[in-house]
């Protein structure tokens, strides 16, 4: 899993490497989850879902985030990150999570349904995220009261996963 990884996200491939082994405790108790794609026996591509909350105006709301999202690059371009956020936000609307966020290219996500978190009076975990990057999707369970601050799980800091910082400063 790790060399997918590395593979897939370049200059940032160890710090989501140990990210994802950070936060397949979080799945092992529950709260998350995690989806690949195997091949031959390889994984060619792999996504997780992890709980994270939405500090609503009325109460604290269980939402997730979507990340990482990866895919053998020999592979891209062939559906596979789609078939991963597909059969994801599935699963969390069968499970009544009301938003899916992520921190992504707007290119790539808006044509899975993602859109400005801002666009829905959500606000960013830290300002490192770019504003265009900062994206959700609302599934049947969304109410609109479920607006504010998306507070990341305490793992994302720890491995300094939040808004990739630029290697090159």
């Amino acid at each position: 899993m790790r060399k997918l990884h590395q593979q897939a996200f370049g200059e940032h491939g160890e710090v989501v490497s140990d990210l994802v082994d950070g936060l397949r405790a979080l799945v092992g108790a529950g709260h998350g989850v995690s989806l690949v794609v195997e091949e031959a026996g390889d994984i060619v591509g792999h996504v997780m879902l992890i709980d994270a909350l939405l500090d609503a105006p009325r109460r604290l709301v269980t939402v997730r985030v979507l990340s990482p999202l990866a895919v053998l690059p020999s592979r891209q371009g062939q559906g596979i990150g789609r078939a991963l956020v597909t059969a994801g936000l599935q699963h969390e609307s069968t499970r009544g999570v009301p938003v899916v966020f992520l921190e992504g290219d707007p290119g790539y996500y808006s044509r899975l349904g993602f859109e400005p978190g801002a666009s829905h009076s959500f606000c960013k975990p830290s300002l490192r995220i770019p504003d265009a990057a900062f994206q959700a999707v609302l599934l049947p369970s969304y109410q609109p009261w479920m607006t504010s601050t998306l507070v990341y799980p305490d793992v994302f800091w720890r491995h300094d996963a939040v808004g990739l910082r630029d290697p090159g400063t």
